[in-house]
């Protein structure tokens, strides 16, 4: 155990450029690795809001698997399933105005994702990946080719294995992008339909779902603002976001967010808590 618990401090060093204690991995970490290897299940959703933490534990997870459980694991981001600019343009033409931005479901190429797990899961290789690049918000022409066969899939975005929103709480504007463009309700029933309906489909092909649960939703602008600022710094033609902006970028977010918040002890097989500072303090399963 000590061999990995140094492992994963190392990686978490690289990953994060923070130490952590071997008593902390060891109470917050392992138990992450050890449900998965152990349910004897193959394909896990993790959900969680922009800036918790979501990427950096999936590559924690994936090396630990692969390194000590002799696990060979295929990592997919919801993120890389986008539309194209061009496609969530006819698209907010054809249906409302505000899926021209990109996040909620719909602006999302599902088709795809459900052929890619039935890929993973028929061992039906290679697999091609999209690539989608947020600094210039529109998928690349480039792949992510995998070769070699894996036998265990995890699949993470925001809104990963999110139930749809009751009419009640649907309909109740919580910002200024719900009360001003969205007064007819048209945007919210179209997401919500998508998320009952495709991305129902998507979430039900796995077996677990894994859920990483902020304090409160306040926190995801100082995350999401600290992301920023780590996208931009890898591109030197791309002028970061600033506060404001990403405020305004995170309504499209908000109601999604905080409904997975509200609903995750009830929807989640294995929850995990973390602090405002993205440290995690507990685990559970239910």
């Amino acid at each position: 155990m000590d061999k990995k618990i140094h492992f994963i401090q190392k990686k978490i060093e690289i990953i994060l450029k923070k130490k952590y204690s071997k008593n902390y991995i060891k109470l917050n970490i392992l138990p992450i690795i050890d449900y998965i290897n152990s349910s004897n299940q193959n394909k896990f959703i993790i959900g969680g809001s922009q800036g918790v933490g979501k990427s950096s534990l999936i590559l924690i997870l994936k090396k630990t698997l692969e390194k000590f459980y002799g696990k060979k694991v295929l990592s997919l981001s919801l993120d890389d399933f986008y539309l194209s600019q061009k496609e969530r343009k006819t698209l907010s033409q054809k249906e409302h105005e505000l899926l021209l931005t990109r996040g909620v479901p719909g602006t999302h190429n599902i088709k795809n994702l459900i052929e890619t797990v039935k890929k993973f899961e028929k061992k039906l290789y290679p697999i091609s990946l999209p690539i989608f690049d947020k600094l210039i918000d529109d998928t690349t022409k480039k792949k992510n080719v995998i070769k070699n066969k894996c036998n265990i899939l995890i699949l993470e975005g925001w809104c990963c294995g999110s139930n749809y929103i009751n009419k009640e709480y649907l309909y109740k504007n919580i910002n200024n992008l719900e009360k001003k463009f969205d007064k007819n309700f048209k945007w919210r029933n179209y997401y919500n339909n998508k998320l009952k309906n495709e991305y129902k489909k998507l979430f039900d092909m796995f077996d677990k779902k894994i859920f990483i649960k902020a304090p409160s939703f306040k926190y995801v602008l100082d995350w999401r603002l600290k992301q920023e600022i780590n996208n931009s710094s890898s591109s030197r033609f791309s002028k970061k976001m600033d506060v404001q902006e990403i405020k305004e970028f995170l309504q499209y977010y908000e109601k999604i967010t905080k409904w997975m918040l509200k609903e995750s002890n009830k929807n989640s097989d294995f929850l995990i808590f973390v602090n405002k500072n993205q440290k995690i303090y507990k685990t559970k399963i239910y």
